[in-house]
């Protein structure tokens, strides 16, 4: 089985490559490619893999676009953080589509749905598992989610969206600080956290912080047209918007 990836970030191209080899250890992988421009060439010049494995969000643009530029003749496993691509990711050859961080027992399930629709036995049967629409539409019934799951030693416990204060990020780490004062370590990056919340009630206010509209108490005017934000659980950050979020954060505030 020859298998192309398509991912922009490296580790998570490796993480996909062991997942893979650790399903199928005669599994050739062909390539591992971050960009849409650099897969549109690679398969223009290159005999089209048995399956590609693919990111929604490249580092140049939706992975959508590779199939404006050049027919796609393999089928097609997505992968990302962002549930809200599920319907079109399956107009474009989907086999399925995986939600991040994947997990083995899920990749288990679209490779095996993709050696029964496109193995050597049912080649020409392109149509996916009808239940499988079914089950895409509940998920994007539920589309924001409502708790986190955090380690705590050797414990794992699960933290409310209501419960916490803000989102942060630090050395390239992402955080919790909950109401309680205390912080917990996630395995989503500020942006995958940002897609997966309700945007009603978290605002970005700038790279570093994703706070609770509910945890405001005060908004003042700071310097260089920019605000500052006192939150009402005590906090030694600084948190303040950045100019060129102000506006946005205003309209957001107003609605």
């Amino acid at each position: 089985m020859n298998i192309l990836i398509i991912e922009d970030e490296p580790l998570a191209a490796e993480r996909m490559t062991e997942l893979v080899r650790q399903f199928d250890a005669t599994a050739n992988i062909v390539g591992s490619i971050p960009s849409v421009c650099n897969a549109v060439e690679w398969l223009n010049n290159n005999p089209h893999p048995d399956l590609i494995l693919m990111d929604i969000q490249l580092e140049d643009g939706l992975s959508f676009e590779i199939f404006e530029q050049v027919k796609v003749l393999s089928p097609v496993i997505f992968t990302t953080a962002y549930d809200e691509y599920t319907i079109k990711a399956f107009k474009v050859n989907s086999v399925d589509y995986l939600l991040k961080p994947v997990d083995y027992s899920e990749l288990v399930a679209a490779l095996n749905k993709f050696q029964t629709f496109f193995g050597p036995q049912n080649q020409k049967k392109t149509d996916p598992d009808a239940h499988l629409y079914e089950k895409l539409l509940n998920q994007l019934g539920h589309k924001y989610k409502n708790r986190f799951i955090v380690k705590v030693g050797q414990h794992i416990r699960s933290v409310p969206v209501d419960d916490i204060i803000y989102f942060y990020t630090t050395d390239k780490n992402s955080f919790i600080c909950a109401s309680s004062g205390r912080s917990y370590a996630l395995d989503y990056s500020l942006d995958q956290i940002e897609s997966l919340i309700n945007p009603e009630a978290f605002f970005r206010i700038n790279r570093k912080y994703l706070v609770n509209w509910n945890t405001i108490e005060d908004i003042q005017i700071y310097s260089g047209s920019r605000l500052k934000i006192v939150l009402k659980k005590a906090s030694e950050e600084d948190m303040t918007v950045s100019r060129e979020k102000v506006k946005e954060f205003k309209d957001w505030l107003d609605r």
